[in-house]
């Protein structure tokens, strides 16, 4: 058993769509997030080489402004601007500054030239971020070593430039340091001082990735809410609450319109077949019952012609009436099994309370109790309201109490007990009869089932003769009439299981322990 179960868990897990979902889902997170660092380590090695390539210019334009700074002093200071523009050009800008010998740390450096020009804010605010990073502390130790740097600053045109190096030039007037840094899409579309995930072809890819990830989600999101609309509708439709509803108009997935059209369909066919049902054996009933009624209107004058001498003619007159009375029964018996199977189509539910309704059939059984000398225990709590049809369970209510009635001995006493239990309606009848073999306890739902004796029929199929059950068929509500006055074709119980589990419920029986049946019977509160 437990494995039958964790197979069928499996099979739930790899044909759910709610679990396909969530692995699309976990495949959406989990492959731009292993792409995402293989990009980015990439990126690493094509920073580095930019990096690399930027310091070797850095250093090749400070060789080359090596003589002029070896020459430089306080005089020579504003022509240094002129040597910058020497090896500066669109795309490539160069800054220099110096901390004169004696001064000490990085405050003491200052601008002295750049290419292009620029305003001293800027150039303030450049001085700051290399103070920041540290970069002018290190040249202050020593002013030695060529370093890389991936700092973004503000351009006097509102643009960004990227520093890229520095380059010291140590000369007894003091530590040079020339800055390079580059405003060409090259550089400033990578990732170089700023995250990755900053870049314009990340973004990009990422927004697309976004929109085909969505994409993909609203369409199982769409066709998931499409079923659950139909699931929805379904229930709505079981407890006779969407009669108007149509699965065409809760689709939103175009490529269900089709499904939900033939469960439209389905739906129509089954309550057309359901009303076709019921009229038919409405009609049918009707049409045996008058040719019925008028044999046994005719026997009555026949039964007064025929004198008691003739004991042939009295046999014969006897068979006709049981014969008819049988008729009877069998029209009553084929009306009942079409309603029946019309209600399993398509079961009514609505409201019903089901306390006044057992209360109100109890109360009618009073002539049939005294003429049967027996008792009746009547526990029956207030407000149980359940969804069904009150026609339904009027014919659950009088199967099962009129079984407990018929096989009650003299003097015995049946118990009706009505109460919630656990969000279920429980209806529990007793009896004090001989109670049924436990190999049969659930053989008496079965179809022309039944334990009592039928001699009065011997030209009944062989399965309903053979049927042990226990049934009754419904007389009238307000004065039933003696159960052993009646055939008996073993359906009753078997009715009774088709009602309720046509309405979400179950019926169970069980031999009592001090002698008797008791058959209980729960149904889904309202």
């Amino acid at each position: 058993m437990p494995s039958g179960r964790v197979r069928a868990g499996a099979r739930w897990v790899l044909r759910s769509l709610a679990s396909r979902l969530v692995l699309v889902s976990v495949v959406f997170i989990a492959v731009p997030l292993l792409i995402y660092q293989q990009l980015r380590e990439a990126d690493a090695q094509k920073q580095a080489l930019l990096l690399e390539s930027a310091m070797q210019q850095g250093l090749l334009i400070a060789r080359g402004l090596e003589p002029a700074l070896a020459r430089a002093d306080t005089m020579a200071l504003p022509r240094l601007g002129e040597e910058l523009d020497r090896f500066s050009d669109g795309t490539t800008r160069l800054k220099l500054l110096l901390r004169p010998s004696g001064v000490p740390g990085a405050q003491g450096f200052f601008y002295v030239g750049a290419a292009p020009k620029e305003s001293n804010v800027n150039l303030d605010i450049e001085r700051r971020r290399l103070i920041e990073q540290g970069v002018l502390g290190r040249l202050a130790e020593s002013c030695t070593g060529n370093m890389p740097l991936a700092i973004r600053v503000p351009t006097a045109t509102g643009g960004t430039e990227l520093l890229t190096s520095v380059t010291p030039v140590n000369t007894p007037f003091g530590c040079w340091a020339l800055v390079t840094s580059h405003t060409t899409p090259w550089y400033l579309g990578s990732s170089i001082g700023q995250p990755y995930w900053h870049t314009p072809e990340i973004q990009a890819a990422a927004l697309i990735y976004l929109a085909m990830a969505a994409l993909v989600l609203l369409l199982f999101l769409g066709v998931w809410n499409s079923l659950r609309r139909f699931g929805n509708l379904a229930r709505r439709m079981g407890s006779g609450e969407g009669r108007g509803g149509s699965f065409a108009g809760q689709n939103t997935v175009p490529e269900l319109k089709s499904v939900a059209e033939d469960f439209d369909r389905l739906v129509d066919m089954m309550r057309s077949s359901a009303d076709n049902l019921r009229r038919a054996a409405e009609d049918n009933a009707h049409a045996l019952k008058t040719p019925i009624a008028v044999i046994r209107q005719s026997l009555e004058p026949l039964k007064r012609t025929v004198p008691s001498t003739d004991p042939r003619g009295r046999r014969a007159l006897d068979m006709i009436e049981r014969s008819a009375e049988r008729l009877d029964g069998l029209v009553s018996f084929a009306r009942r099994m079409d309603e029946a199977a019309a209600d399993l189509l398509e079961p009514p539910r609505r409201k019903v309370d089901l306390s006044e309704l057992v209360e109100r059939m109890l109360n009618g059984y009073t002539t049939l109790l005294v003429e049967r000398h027996l008792n009746l225990r009547m526990t029956v709590g207030p407000g149980v309201v359940v969804r069904a049809s009150e026609e339904l369970l009027e014919t659950v209510v009088e199967n099962v109490v009129e079984n407990a009635i018929s096989f009650s001995p003299g003097n015995g006493a049946v118990t009706v007990r009505l109460a919630r239990a656990g969000g279920r309606a429980v209806l529990t009848v007793e009896d004090e009869g001989p109670g049924v073999d436990a190999a049969n306890l659930e053989r008496i739902f079965e179809r022309y089932f039944s334990q009592r004796d039928t001699p009065e029929m011997p030209s009944l199929p062989a399965a309903m003769r053979s049927a042990p059950g226990v049934v009754a068929v419904a007389p009238a509500l307000a004065q039933p009439a003696p159960a052993v006055q009646e055939p008996h074709f073993g359906i009753g119980l078997w009715i009774v299981r088709r009602n309720i589990e046509a309405v979400g419920g179950n019926v169970t029986a069980r031999n009592r322990d001090v002698g008797g049946l008791a058959i209980r019977i729960e149904l889904p509160l309202a």
